[in-house]
């Protein structure tokens, strides 16, 4: 199970994909917990089996286990807080920005790592899950830490990347049981 099974699983029509996922990953100049929580967290929020299959075990061989669970907590939090936010947001009636939330988010105050690579990996998840308030407010967050544009757009490349790999792959197993 690795990286190279999953490129190899790419159908030919969908070349590009397997040369971004080689780029993204297998040329990244992030650091090493940075990359592989991105890809693990984005891998969980891509709702692929198959493509959390063949890379978490690279993530969790390449991650503490303090970071792998924080990678898993981050998908875990934003699954809830993209669709409560990016809900909230899209509602015409403003009214419900007022009310207060009432929703445990207390692994965003201690995610077992490093607080800079935590708000990445939540970057990522609201990429793909499609929540701008999420994003906007992660991105500041990362900007106000001093993390480059850059290593920020690394992050949603691999996030749009990954999410294009999952659905490319369940759209064949779907297409090959017919």
């Amino acid at each position: 199970m690795s990286l190279d099974t999953l490129k190899s699983a790419i159908p030919d029509y969908a070349k590009d994909l397997k040369l971004n996922l080689g780029s993204v990953i297998g040329n990244s100049d992030l650091p090493a917990q940075q990359l592989w929580g991105t890809v693990l967290a984005t891998a969980i929020a891509s709702r692929s089996p198959f493509v959390l299959r063949e890379l978490a075990p690279e993530a969790k061989a390449v991650l503490s286990p303090e970071a792998y669970t924080a990678a898993k907590s981050a998908a875990a939090i934003m699954a809830m807080n993209n669709v409560f936010y990016r809900t909230r947001h899209l509602l015409s009636d403003h009214e419900y920005g007022t009310l207060r939330a009432g929703l445990r988010m207390n692994v965003i105050g201690n995610p077992g790592v490093d607080k800079v690579d935590f708000e990445l990996w939540s970057f990522a998840v609201s990429a793909i899950n499609g929540c701008g308030m999420c994003l906007d407010s992660h991105e500041q967050v990362l900007r106000k830490a001093g993390v480059e544009r850059a290593v920020i757009q690394e992050a949603f490349k691999i996030a749009a990347v990954v999410e294009a790999v999952g659905v490319t792959l369940e759209a064949e197993a779907v297409l090959a049981a017919e």
